[in-house]
């Protein structure tokens, strides 16, 4: 916490996506560390969002647009300076790309070209993470965990844009900067992230809440598809660290990063699902059904993070089951109306002084 204070305190640092789930986490955590943070993308899309429930929009710059408005961007950039930018505006869900197949392709692909071409002419940019996603590699559902070198790919338009957005960004990286010795670029992929705030659909955690405020039993997809689970300050805390190395050592760190948990460490969705019920459900009231559903999904899907364990001396510091039980927590706490602000900021700090 005191090294990143250090390199934080007053940084001008921009957030795309600070909105999103793991936007808004990643928002709270630059505040804690002193950092002055401008905000731009979509409004929320519930009340419930951690964004909302944290009175996030009081505690920094917020700025309301979308990142396919290359004009509006680029003000936006030129207005506040920003020094270090965190890319996560996107549209994150496999089911709505099959749905809406050109809106993800020009949020995902096209507003991240937009970012780049923005910042390629904008000097005070010292470092750049762009986030995109585990399912940017083609899944072949080997056992080993995909490293960064990997074919990209997807079948779906989801992780197809996702592919396609790492392409370009290697594209931009040698094409335009690879002579600037003054800013370092990287991609972080990382997913099945969990934790509290996010009421996506068609995601196991918020699906687990859903079924209890509407009091129905649970219905899965698929419940002996297995994942790596992990809390969202795992990756985030990768994403913070590898900011401050490109920011630092911008040739040296450079390129794409995995941030997921060892690739022997997974739980099926039913062994999560029984395991967030037992903290939410204390009456066990609710059952689990299953459901086939409508669009394919992966049944296996691992990242080696073995190259940020190694040069960034990242790691993942909550085991999966810890993971799933903080987030159970989160949501526990929300449903019986305690202080989501203080919650929020105490698994943080729990978080930070786990060994």
């Amino acid at each position: 916490m005191k090294i990143f204070k250090e390199y934080l305190k007053d940084k001008r640092v921009l957030i795309t996506g600070h909105t999103g789930f793991k936007g808004s986490w990643l928002s709270i955590w630059l505040k804690m560390l002193g950092a002055e943070v401008i905000g731009y993308s979509l409004e929320p899309n519930t009340k419930r969002d951690n964004f909302v429930v944290t009175n996030l929009e009081k505690k920094v710059i917020h700025n309301i647009g979308d990142v396919r408005d290359h004009q509006n961007l680029f003000k936006i950039f030129s207005n506040y300076k920003p020094e270090i930018v965190f890319h996560l505006a996107a549209q994150p869900l496999v089911s709505d790309s099959y749905k809406f197949p050109l809106n993800t392709f020009q949020t995902n692909l096209i507003g991240s070209i937009n970012l780049m071409e923005v910042v390629r002419f904008l000097p005070h940019v010292r470092s750049l993470v762009m986030i995109t996603s585990d399912k940017c590699y083609q899944n072949k559902e080997i056992l080993r965990g995909y490293k960064e070198n990997d074919i990209l790919g997807g079948n779906d338009p989801y992780s197809a844009s996702k592919a396609t957005a790492e392409i370009a960004f290697n594209s931009y990286s040698k094409s335009f900067f690879s002579k600037n010795k003054k800013i370092g670029l990287a991609t972080a992929r990382a997913g099945n992230v969990i934790g509290g705030g996010d009421w996506s659909k068609d995601r196991l955690m918020p699906d687990c809440v859903r079924a209890i405020i509407k009091k129905k039993n649970l219905i899965i997809r698929n419940p002996v598809a297995t994942r790596p689970w992990q809390h969202v300050l795992e990756p985030v805390s990768g994403y913070l660290l590898l900011g401050k190395k490109l920011y630092k050592e911008p040739k040296f760190f450079s390129g794409s990063w995995n941030f997921g948990p060892p690739t022997n460490s997974t739980k099926s969705v039913r062994e999560v699902a029984k395991i967030v019920l037992k903290i939410i459900d204390k009456n066990k009231k609710f059952k689990i059904f299953i459901k086939k559903g409508n669009f394919k999904e992966s049944t296996l899907l691992k990242l080696n993070s073995n190259k940020a364990n190694k040069k960034l001396k990242w790691k993942t510091r909550w085991p999966m089951t810890k993971s799933i039980e903080e987030t159970a927590i989160w949501y526990d706490c929300y449903l019986n109306k305690k202080d989501i602000k203080k919650i929020t900021l105490n698994q943080i700090n729990r978080y930070f002084n786990t060994n």
